[in-house]
């Protein structure tokens, strides 16, 4: 099972947007999607959007009978502004049933400052313009004093996370460094990171699949590696927690 975060600048965005996505990694990753229909700003600034996928996750790890029977392991997903709500709804899960096995952030919002070198290089003429960054931010977090609550490059220099975690970025995006910024800072609290740098590719490159051929064969990949991944780490938890083979042949 897969919970997945939708981006859109948390002011926008939500299933229908998202459709043909979660179709896809449904397809690609082999696995069953669930995505979260979570509020938005600025009606519903931070931690809204958070606290909505926290508890669609505990909601998911208590194996209600509407999902029928799945298979293990739990990944949490998430594009642009949906990598950073489904990373902050994994760091408020630590320690919880609910934290998922696998994360899987796709070009994320990572520093809310807007203060990397990517963001002046790739602010303008790349699809998504800083212009437009600023707006959306401002949305979710009207006090600017909070940014830094809710930066991901923040959290994780105060707060490891101990879930897989594989994370990609686009070159041509202002979200690049920030993105690359993120995986290091994971890896060196101790997470299991895999960073997978797009350079030739623009933000939000998942879904556009039907428009760009180098965009649908890059997805197709990535959705694939994160399936992998997913069903390793499930196939690694149920071992660990395999009874031991009784002795002498008792049963």
């Amino acid at each position: 099972m897969t919970v997945f975060v939708h981006g859109g600048g948390f002011v926008f965005g939500g299933l229908e947007s998202h459709d043909r996505l979660c179709r896809r990694l449904a397809l690609l990753a082999g696995t069953a999607v669930l995505a979260v229909d979570y509020r938005l700003a600025p009606e519903h600034p931070a931690p809204a959007a958070v606290d909505d996928v926290m508890r669609a996750l505990e909601w998911v790890a208590s194996r209600p009978k509407e999902l029928g029977q799945l298979l293990p392991g739990t990944g949490l997903a998430g594009d642009s502004a949906g990598g950073l709500i489904a990373y902050l709804a994994a760091c408020g899960l630590a320690g919880t049933p609910a934290l998922p096995d696998v994360l899987f952030l796709a070009y994320p919002n990572a520093d809310l400052s807007l203060s990397l070198q990517s963001v002046s290089e790739k602010g303008e003429g790349w699809g998504l313009s800083v212009q437009d960054l600023a707006f959306y931010i401002a949305q979710w977090v009207p006090d600017a004093s909070l940014l830094g609550k809710f930066s991901p490059v923040e959290v994780a220099r105060a707060q490891p996370l101990p879930v897989r975690t594989l994370l990609a970025t686009a070159g041509h995006d202002p979200l690049r460094d920030e993105g690359k910024l993120l995986a290091e800072e994971l890896a060196r609290g101790g997470t299991d990171v895999e960073y997978r740098p797009h350079p030739d590719l623009v933000h939000g490159f998942l879904t556009l699949d039907a428009v760009s051929p180098a965009a649908r064969h890059a997805g197709d990949s990535l959705l694939a590696a994160y399936g992998s991944l997913l069903s390793h780490t499930a196939m690694l938890r149920r071992d660990r927690n395999a009874p031991p083979d009784a002795p002498n042949g008792a049963t």
